[in-house]
């Protein structure tokens, strides 16, 4: 594995690399980033990284890996009110919203996130039997986090638009078993394409209730990839934010390169030109 380096070199190199595609305008919502993408660098050096993302531009972090969930929140909020930045949501695991539900809630609320996203399902969980009581256990989550002011959403890979529990896929599962009015949608864009979906056919089946995107780009071989340095049309499927009703727009990268800065900075970049 690649050794991290705490670098921010050839922004702006990297900014006329991409400055000829062709966007829309900036985007009237904040650009975020998944901590999950700089997820070593924080691991050794939490608030250096938070400096470091804050500089790039970024205004909302969406907290996930990188063993925050055992730090020092109150310090973590600190560093995020002097260098402006607000945490919208977070995740946390779906076994841990079972056994730690309230220390969830007080990380939620000490970090000012008004959601708790579960982002992964192991396979244990995708089959026919645990499927539908998971669902049933997200809506339960839902409920509690509701009397607790907090909201709550579930974010996709590509398996539940594979896998199936018989006729069905997961994410049909998910959208008819859900309570719609308190489990809400982060969809990973990425995830969804790879999957085989028409992402604008999807935002349409579910709209209103996406809480956010993910955003990161994929190669023509398929691999992921910078924002803006790939072949998704970002900017057409923004036509439909308003249809979504979205509400935050995180970069994330889950293979990002080391020194990581230059990717979240080209993702940073080309995101901010984007219309919402």
């Amino acid at each position: 594995m690649a050794t991290r380096r705490h670098i921010l070199a050839g922004g702006a190199a990297l900014a006329t690399a991409f400055a000829t595609r062709p966007l829309a305008a900036k985007t009237s919502k904040p650009v975020g980033l998944q901590l999950y993408t700089v997820r070593e660098l924080f691991q050794a050096d939490p608030m250096g990284t938070l400096e470091k993302v804050a500089a790039i531009g970024y205004r909302e972090v969406e907290y996930g890996g990188g063993g925050y969930d055992t730090m020092d929140h109150a310090a973590l909020r600190k560093t995020m009110d002097r260098l402006g930045l607000k945490s919208p949501s977070l995740h946390v695991a779906y076994e841990a919203l079972g056994s730690k539900f309230d220390a969830a809630v007080a990380m939620a609320k000490t970090l000012g996130a008004d959601t708790i996203v579960v982002p992964y399902m192991v396979d244990q969980y995708r089959t026919a039997d645990a499927w539908p009581r998971a669902v049933a256990d997200f809506n339960r989550f839902a409920a509690a986090l509701k009397k607790q002011g907090l909201g709550f959403a579930y974010h996709n890979h590509d398996f539940e638009f594979t896998n199936k529990v018989g006729d069905r896929t997961l994410y049909d599962v998910l959208i008819a078993d859900r309570d719609p009015a308190l489990v809400k949608l982060e969809i990973d864009l990425f995830w969804a394409i790879k999957a085989g979906q028409d992402p604008k056919a999807l935002i349409r089946r579910v709209a209103g209730h996406v809480y956010a995107y993910h955003v990161k780009d994929m190669t023509a071989d398929g691999a992921m990839t910078s924002v803006g340095k790939g072949t998704i049309d970002f900017a057409d499927i923004f036509t439909l934010n308003q249809v979504a009703g979205v509400k935050h727009f995180y970069v994330e990268n889950d293979q990002s390169p080391a020194p990581y800065l230059p990717d979240i900075t080209t993702s940073f970049e080309t995101l901010s030109r984007l219309r919402a």
